[in-house]
């Protein structure tokens, strides 16, 4: 019985570190409405960066941190910060193209999502890590369970919020703005909040 709690507490520790996702997770649906496969690919994302970001988390609990040291976390914040950049400048270049090329070019793949997905996870690991440390294995299971049930449910929400007519029409008409503004506010953010480079 002492699942129940377990899976409650994972529940509540879900919501309060991955509530940013649904924000990001929008853009990506907006990014890629009118695309077939495009909550396949998100979903298939955010499992893949949520997963690495369960791995790392469980290996350092069991003492691995000499592959994921701590003072390494921050960095990850290039990762949304380079991938920000890069949809800044094509979107700037295809500002003149016509209607088919900027559809074209807002494909959104499974390692972009996947990898903004595990960059936005400094935090996530840096809570789980001394909650897994503090319960037993049985708990740490429960709890990677709950999380992986959660980030469908996370999945679906974002895409909720973001084919709500008010919204969609927002995301879709700033989507080219925003996306790129979110992903290098995130890389900054994680840089800074981390003291990489010193800051």
């Amino acid at each position: 019985m002492d699942l129940i709690p377990s899976i409650l507490q994972a529940i509540g520790l879900f919501m309060a570190t991955n509530i940013d996702d649904i924000i990001v997770l929008s853009l990506f649906f907006a990014r890629g409405a009118g695309q077939r496969g495009t909550t396949a690919r998100i979903l298939a994302g955010q499992y893949l960066g949520f997963g690495g970001i369960l791995a790392a988390a469980v290996l350092v609990a069991l003492g691995a941190g000499v592959f994921l040291p701590p003072q390494a976390i921050p960095y990850f914040g290039l990762i949304p910060l380079f991938l920000g950049l890069w949809a800044a400048w094509r979107a700037w270049r295809a500002a003149d193209d016509d209607d088919d090329a900027k559809v074209a070019g807002k494909n959104v793949g499974v390692l972009t999502v996947a990898a903004v997905t595990f960059a936005n996870g400094g935090d996530n690991i840096g809570v789980y890590v001394p909650v897994f440390l503090s319960v037993g294995p049985t708990a740490v299971v429960a709890y990677c369970i709950a999380f992986l049930a959660l980030v469908a449910v996370l999945v679906v929400l974002a895409k909720f919020i973001a084919t709500r007519r008010p919204i969609a029409e927002v995301l879709e008409r700033w989507e080219h703005v925003l996306f790129p503004i979110v992903l290098i506010g995130l890389g900054v953010f994680i840089l800074v909040e981390g003291g990489a480079f010193g800051l």
